[in-house]
């Protein structure tokens, strides 16, 4: 019943996608967590799933590139740090895994049984991994024509919004924030360290005296708190 709930899910995501896969093995791939194949999973040739990480890798620049240039396009008096500046909050992980949720990613991700518990398909990190993933399933499909369809229906919501502030170091903006409160420095606690050693997921928890604390994550502990950061400052309308 499970693998038949997924299997709709992927069939939803494709049609969202707005690209028809000639492959679809690829985008099978960008929906597969590494965790799957630490569970020893295996596909009905009986072979090892194929993961996302290195389809994440190339994701990670087909977005950049996709980003600069609706930029240029869009924004033809911008100076290079503006335009820096968007790209940076178009590109983050955050909005990374609002593009992933607008297309329903997360239901169509294959995770191992013990990630899927956890709530791996909410998770900031995964679906933000996945959606660069399918960036990259869809650019070796079909080029660059068809990764900016799918980058086109996946960010409208972010490129219709208006533009979010992105910060260079949001750790040190939120510790000058909190000073200009008059509060001591931000804390920052591990909440839970989730996947194996070589693909981590941190959940941090950044604390302000007076203020709820936020939890966010990322892939390194250094990551989660930056998110953290971000996600605190958002919150308190900072940025």
């Amino acid at each position: 019943m499970a693998a038949d709930r997924r299997a709709q899910a992927v069939a939803a995501l494709a049609r969202n996608l707005g690209h028809d896969f000639r492959d679809p093995s690829l985008l099978d791939q960008a929906l597969t967590h590494a965790s799957v194949g630490e569970g020893a999973e295996r596909d009905a040739r009986g072979r090892p799933f194929l993961d996302n990480q290195r389809m994440e890798f190339l994701g990670d620049r087909v977005l950049g590139l996709l980003v600069a240039d609706r930029l240029m396009r869009d924004r033809p008096n911008a100076d290079e740090g503006e335009m820096s500046s968007l790209l940076h909050a178009l590109v983050d992980k955050a909005t990374c895994a609002r593009a992933a949720e607008s297309l329903g990613v997360g239901d169509a991700m294959r995770l191992s049984p013990g990630e899927a518990k956890q709530g791996g398909r909410r998770r900031e990190g995964m679906l933000g991994d996945a959606m660069e993933a399918i960036l990259a399933a869809a650019w070796l499909d079909g080029g660059i024509d068809a990764a900016r369809v799918v980058f086109e229906r996946a960010w409208a919501a972010e490129l219709a919004a208006p533009p979010r502030r992105s910060l260079t170091n949001p750790k040190s903006a939120l510790q000058e924030w909190a000073l200009g409160q008059g509060k001591p420095l931000p804390t920052y606690r591990i909440v839970e360290r989730t996947g194996s050693d070589h693909a981590p997921t941190f959940t941090v928890e950044a604390s302000v005296a007076g203020y709820p604390p936020l939890t966010a994550q990322g892939r390194s502990r250094q990551d989660a708190e930056k998110a953290a950061a971000v996600g605190l400052l958002q919150r308190e309308g900072v940025i």
